[in-house]
């Protein structure tokens, strides 16, 4: 998803619903509900009560997805979004970039083998003997 938006603030700034802030970013009405029951978003309202999403949403709605993507929980992505102590916010991402860098690794290791196998020209992927030796390594059993 590429999301593209002019951060520079003008009297004309698009104004979205909440169904078509949705629709752009394709996420559900009630998530965008349930993110501001958590303290996630907080869309201005107008007199009867719908609610508008101006460009600092529309980038705050961005930056939750994105954290989601790298694994964050809604808690720690709350905790990002607003802890002013740059000490601990810094702390929170460390430690959620180092379970995403194991999980690249693994996500890595993975595709290797795929690529094993796509590679393969054994009838039986299981009898080849390089597509088991990628699966040992994977496994940690190489020194069996």
């Amino acid at each position: 998803m590429t999301l593209r938006l002019d951060l520079k603030a003008s009297s004309a700034e698009p104004v979205m619903t909440i169904g078509e802030a949705g629709a752009h970013f394709g996420v559900a009405a009630h998530v965008l509900r349930h993110w501001e029951s958590v303290g996630l978003l907080v869309p201005e309202r107008t007199g009867d009560g719908h609610r508008r999403y101006r460009r600092a949403d529309l980038v705050r709605i961005a930056v939750i997805l994105r954290a989601k993507e790298a694994g964050l929980g809604l808690d720690d992505i709350h905790d990002m979004i607003t802890c002013r102590d740059g000490a601990a916010r810094q702390r929170v991402l460390l430690r959620h970039r180092d379970a995403l860098a194991r999980r690249i690794e693994r996500q890595q290791a993975a595709l290797a083998m795929l690529d094993c196998a796509v590679e393969c020209d054994h009838e039986d992927i299981a009898t080849c003997p390089h597509f088991q030796q990628a699966v040992a390594d994977r496994a940690g059993l190489s020194a069996c």
